[in-house]
């Protein structure tokens, strides 16, 4: 199958139904995940607006490295810190607590703060308190890993909850976490009038909001470095073009609009070039646009066509898929030379790559004995990991901190999102409830 068969099928095959909302459900990889405790926040005053451990159980359990203990399992519901029975917990294998109060602040504002205490060392340390040498007892916060404090209005539970869940992941993992990130889609439902919408959500799925919606396909959503513009294609003029939208002011203006092929916009981590595809000299080429200046450079001249451009996180260089080898292949082109060298060999095919932050790794759809699957290529040894067995996997796009991959896949006859991490060890399943769901793309770092 040609490259642009694989481009254009899943607009002209798209099935209709009715507006998309997502819902996390985990598939695999719980049973391999760190055991942890987010106990209930407590309140003092009426009713609490949301309850943030909810929140942050559910995060740090769709990371994939982490295990939240149920209600139900736990020991006790302490209020703070000084609460804890350490031995009760460390019996349950938990290894960490998160442990936090709401208080009302006045104005409709809360106080929210919470402690991420390491029982481990909280059992060897005795706890809050410890004995010195002439028998008295000294207050010690060295079991506690983290402490904050935070004054939120009521609309902001859910916000700062997943800023407590990045604060846990990073404390417990050493990296940084991504649950304030988000999420850009196309969907396509049965609306009689604009059935094509690019929607904006929570990387979990809520607070999801129409960023535009079209007579016309829309595809190919991109994220401007600093997550404040999208890049798309779109085809309402009945040709495609590709625009740029501020998320904020709702500006949008025509980046582009040749002869032929417009597409797979994408901006450099440095946010001062956009790549992507253009045929407007014969084949379909990968070009480079400087956005201060609006120049355009031609990157790659070939017979064969080259498309799907993403970036080296340096920004010097480009990963793109080409049929120049017979079949699809990912390959990697110089900026300042042009030079071309093939990374990919594996498989009957591989495409739709994009490098990991830390550029150790190349995340690709590849295809063996006819199945397409999300898979990972070590760099520097060339090995190859296949990462899912849903069906039908494409447009992988990782998160900004390179720990999970949200892609496309088929489930029960409809497209829908997936999740796995870039270890493979852990799956999800974003299923939208009504609506075909494609073309994801996680955001930066907000």
């Amino acid at each position: 199958m040609r490259i642009l068969s694989l481009i254009f099928l899943g607009l002209l095959t798209l099935s209709q139904s009715a507006q998309a909302a997502l819902d996390i459900v985990i598939t695999d990889g719980l049973d391999q995940a760190r055991p942890v405790a987010i106990v209930p926040f407590s309140f003092e005053g009426g009713q609490l607006p949301m309850q943030p451990a909810q929140v942050i159980g559910d995060d740090l359990r769709n990371s994939g490295k982490f295990s939240p203990l149920p209600i139900s399992a736990m020991p006790e519901q302490p209020r703070s810190s000084d609460d804890i029975h350490f031995g009760a917990w460390a019996s349950k294998g938990v290894e960490a607590v998160v442990v936090g109060s709401v208080k009302p602040y006045g104005d409709g504002k809360y106080l929210v703060s919470f402690d991420l205490v390491d029982v481990l060392r909280g059992q060897v340390t005795g706890g809050n308190f410890q004995r010195q040498a002439d028998g008295s007892l000294v207050r010690s916060d060295a079991h506690i890993l983290e402490s904050r404090q935070a004054v939120i209005s009521a609309n902001q539970f859910r916000q700062y909850a997943h800023r407590i869940s990045d604060v846990v992941y990073e404390k417990l993992t050493g990296e940084r976490g991504a649950f304030l990130t988000r999420i850009a889609y196309v969907v396509v439902d049965n609306d009689p009038i604009y059935p094509y919408k690019l929607m904006v959500a929570d990387y979990d799925g809520y607070n999801e909001t129409v960023v535009t919606k079209a007579k016309e396909p829309l595809m190919s959503p991109s994220w401007s470095p600093d997550g404040s513009k999208l890049a798309y294609v779109s085809f309402q003029n009945h040709a495609s073009e590709i625009f740029i939208q501020d998320l904020y002011n709702q500006h949008r203006e025509k980046l582009t609009s040749f002869p032929m092929i417009n597409g797979n916009p994408v901006w450099s981590p440095d946010g001062k070039k956009m790549a992507f595809v253009l045929s407007k000299d014969g084949n379909p080429e990968i070009y480079i646009m400087d956005l201060a200046t609006r120049q355009i450079t031609r990157l790659t001249d070939h017979y064969a066509i080259d498309t799907e451009p993403s970036w080296y996180p340096n920004s010097d260089a480009l990963v793109f898929t080409s049929e120049r080898g017979g079949r699809p292949q990912l390959y990697r082109v110089d900026l300042a030379t042009k030079a071309v060298k093939r990374l990919t060999f594996e498989g009957e095919q591989n495409l739709g790559g994009s490098i990991s932050p830390d550029g150790k790794y190349l995340i690709m759809v590849n295809r063996t004995q006819g199945e397409y699957r999300i898979a990972r290529q070590d760099l520097q040894s060339g090995a190859l990991q296949v990462l899912t067995n849903t069906e039908l996997d494409e447009s992988p796009s990782l998160a900004p901190n390179g720990s999970m991959i949200i892609y496309a896949t088929l489930y029960r006859g409809q497209k829908v999102l997936g999740l796995v991490s870039v270890d493979g060890r852990f799956k999800a399943r974003l299923p939208a409830r009504q609506g075909q769901v494609k073309a994801p793309a996680w955001s930066p770092f907000l």
